[in-house]
């Protein structure tokens, strides 16, 4: 399947939005700066997980790339669980209708309440040290769960492209180091009857296909001595549980090559085939590959200054919207376009622009030096691949008005609003 939605389908898509206004007011005036979703682009990403893992697998979406609740219903209704990493998430998990056993929870500061809580309402628990887990044992002896419960390795193959977004490191604040504690990790599948389940997860982005492998393989043959090493102490427990999170990399630049999830599926069933028999439940938990590329944003040009041969559009998002954009401009990359105020792809001769947020501090800057067509007050510059981490991220600073969000199947046949913009009273009533 494709991997980027391009310029042409965001401009007819957009055009048919325009349309709309008269009818349903599907874009006001006020509406500076627009998120969109292509429904039918998530739902064939959807199918691919599918359609690529064992039947048995339980595959959850992480709340974290994108919590709207419209869309956690949309997971929700083709099949999909969900992973949470806080307690917040975990109550958008279950107020969005997901079945218990298709939730995971995961973080690395669960208070004893947050454990209390999931426990009796029977979610998967991750634990992510050693400490955690005598805390579950101890609640435990007074709760009676349903709760999967498995505990959090981590690897150590090494920090992937975005040292910020890995988490397999020798070092790292998630889960426990198997090179250091591999003894103590197996001897708590003795001490604890109730721990079924490993879980890793080395990075978001900027991870290589060998190194997702390499941390499965890590796991993998941890899991297959310990359950051997289960077997000849006779003791009853085994490892059943087998999550493998996400982590999987997507294309933001047009000449970037996307690792499938197809192609990534393959190669763990050549590599570790026991994953794919009923020996293991496999679980996934895909964020970034599922949403990323299925969101794009539209934002007004308010103003073009031209100072000193420079020309800057200011635009109505910034570091509130694409924070790691802003702030690490040289890790985060999205492609730009332009429409103009009829929604048409822009051409012509190019010019250098810089591209401005409306944020009150002077690094509030989504791109410098970009060449582009010329671009004209009312027009709308497009921000590419933004379905993920983007709004999960936004920032109250300055007390802008959180975007209206709208979704569309085949390229605008049908609009949805999903998330209204946010009214001043919603800000009021949130800083109040």
């Amino acid at each position: 399947m494709k991997s980027k939605i391009d310029i042409k389908e965001i401009s007819e898509t957009f055009k048919k939005a325009l349309d709309n206004t008269e009818h349903n007011s599907l874009i006001k005036e006020e509406d500076t700066s627009i998120i969109f979703y292509d429904y039918t682009f998530l739902k064939k990403r959807l199918e691919e997980i599918r359609s690529s893992f064992p039947q048995n697998t339980l595959n959850t979406v992480a709340i974290k790339a994108n919590p709207l609740v419209r869309i956690l219903k949309f997971f929700r209704e083709e099949k999909f669980g969900l992973e949470a990493a806080s307690l917040p998430e975990l109550y958008l998990a279950e107020k969005s209708g997901v079945h218990p056993s298709k939730i995971v929870f995961d973080s690395p500061a669960k208070t004893e309440k947050e454990l209390e809580y999931a426990l009796k309402l029977g979610v998967r628990i991750n634990a992510d040290s050693f400490s955690e887990l005598e805390r579950i044992d101890k609640l435990l002896k007074k709760i009676k769960s349903k709760s999967q419960i498995g505990i959090r390795i981590n690897p150590q193959v090494g920090s992937g492209k975005i040292k910020i977004t890995s988490t397999a490191d020798e070092y790292s604040k998630f889960g426990i180091p198997i090179k250091n504690f591999k003894d103590e990790l197996k001897n708590s599948f003795t001490e604890f009857p109730w721990l079924t389940g490993v879980h890793l997860h080395i990075g978001s982005q900027g991870i290589s296909l060998r190194m997702l492998l390499n941390g499965i393989g890590v796991v993998y043959e941890f899991v297959e001595e310990t359950n051997n090493f289960l077997q000849s102490k006779k003791v009853p427990n085994r490892i059943k549980n087998f999550d493998i999170g996400g982590g999987l990399p997507v294309q933001y630049k047009k000449n970037d090559v996307e690792i499938s999830v197809s192609e990534y599926a393959k190669e763990i069933k050549k590599n570790f085939p026991a994953l794919f028999s009923k020996k293991y439940k496999l679980i996934t938990e895909f964020g970034r590959w599922i949403n990323a590329n299925a969101g794009w944003t539209a934002c007004k040009v308010e103003y073009v200054k031209k100072q000193g041969g420079i020309n800057t559009a200011v635009i109505h998002a910034g570091a509130d919207l694409f924070l790691r954009r802003v702030y690490n401009p040289n890790e985060w990359h999205h492609d730009i376009s332009v429409l103009d105020c009829n929604g048409e792809v822009k051409k012509g001769r190019k010019k250098r622009y810089v591209i401005a947020g409306p944020l009150c501090f002077s690094g509030d800057v989504i791109s410098t030096n970009i060449l582009l067509p010329e671009i004209k007050p009312g027009d709308f510059v497009i921000i590419h691949d933004t379905g993920a981490y983007t709004l999960s991220m936004w920032s109250s600073y300055n007390s802008r008005q959180m975007p209206k969000v709208i979704a569309y199947c085949e390229n605008g046949e049908k609009f949805m609003v999903i998330k209204k913009r946010l009214t001043l009273k919603n800000i009021l009533d949130f800083w109040s």
